[in-house]
Order: structure tokens, then C-alpha cells, then sequence
């Protein structure tokens, strides 16, 4: 499975990438995270548990930062395992700041495999979508400056009306793993 997109947040770059790299700001930033620890300053081990199709299943995975080139880009690698699935891949990721507004890009390479793969593509990618919303949704609220949220807020809500089918992808997906692999990672 390879996954694509961007994704614009209002801080610089030196902000985000800093953000990207903490393991607080990452937990709360997962959907369904139970537990995100941090290994070592580019390894992380993680447990999360979500809903895909008719599987409700804890993810635990190990991310690894390779490449790391501060503060423009790395890439993400891990994998993740739970009782109906796995998922492994990597993930570029690139900063590029405009007028102190940061664009996330990111590039997945992602392997689902057992049950979990058996609902089948079109159903996880739209699981990918959605919790890639959550993510960067909260990810830009707690990156952004709190002078700006607001006005970062209602942008979006025009956004959102006029595109409906306006999703985006990201690393993290099926787990924290899967989160981080298929968001990032996924």
C-alpha cells in the first residue's frame, strides 16, 4: 500500500519538527494510544488500539527515525503486531516552511497482513483517512500558537464545507505503528 499527502500546519518549521520528535506531543496526538514510550532519541515503542471494519485490536509496535536530517526531513520505519494483524513499513517525511506556515509531506510504503487485511483495501484506507484527520487535527491544535487557533479554526470549517471528500493520509493507521507507518508510518 502506498500513501501520500500534506498536510499545512501554522507554526515554523524548527516548531514542528521539534513537535514531530516529541514522544508527549505524538501520544496525545494518536488516536486510541495507550502507551507511547520513548526508547532512545530515535526509537519508540508503542500501544494502541482501534476500531478497522470489525476488528476492535491493541496494536503494539516499535518506530524507528532513520535519515534524520533536522530540521527538513527523516524516515520513519516499524512495524506492528496485533492478534488480527500486522502492519511494517517506512515513511519520508518533509518540512517545508512559507511565511511561517509549515507543509508536512509524507510518502508511505506500508504491508497490512492477516485478518486485519482481509477487509480489504478500500476499507483501511478509509480508516488511514480518518485517523489521519484526528492526528494532525490535534497535532496542529497543540503545535499551533494560541493566538492563531482560532482563526486556524474557522479556516478549516470553510475548508472542510467547501470539500467534502478532501481526506488526508498518514502514518499512523491500524496502531501507533500502523499510525505512525501509514500516517507518517501510520
Amino acid at each position: 500500500m502506498k500513501l501520500t499527502g500534506s498536510y499545512q500546519i501554522p507554526a515554523n518549521k524548527q516548531t514542528v519538527w521539534e513537535a514531530l520528535n516529541n514522544s508527549e506531543i505524538l501520544e496525545q496526538c494518536i488516536p486510541g494510544c495507550d502507551e507511547f514510550i520513548k526508547n532512545s532519541e530515535t526509537s519508540f515503542t508503542a500501544t494502541a488500539t482501534n476500531k478497522i471494519g470489525p476488528f476492535n485490536a491493541s496494536f503494539t509496535g516499535e518506530v524507528e527515525l532513520k535519515d534524520l536530517n533536522p530540521p527538513n526531513n527523516y524516515k520513519i520505519v516499524g512495524q506492528g503486531n496485533s492478534p488480527v494483524g500486522f502492519a511494517s513499513g517506512e515513511a519520508y517525511v518533509e518540512l517545508v516552511e512559507n511565511n511561517g506556515i509549515t507543509t508536512l509531506s509524507y510518502t508511505v510504503d506500508a504491508n497490512v497482513g492477516g485478518k486485519i487485511a482481509q477487509v480489504g483495501s478500500r476499507l483501511i484506507d478509509m480508516t488511514a483517512k480518518k485517523m489521519a484527520d484526528i492526528f494532525f487535527g490535534k497535532f496542529s491544535e497543540l503545535v499551533t500558537p494560541e493566538d492563531k487557533r482560532d482563526e486556524i479554526i474557522s479556516n478549516l470549517a470553510v475548508e472542510k464545507k467547501g470539500s467534502a471528500t478532501k481526506y488526508l493520509y498518514w502514518l499512523i493507521a491500524i496502531s501507533v505503528i500502523a499510525v505512525l507507518l501509514i500516517y507518517l508510518n501510520q
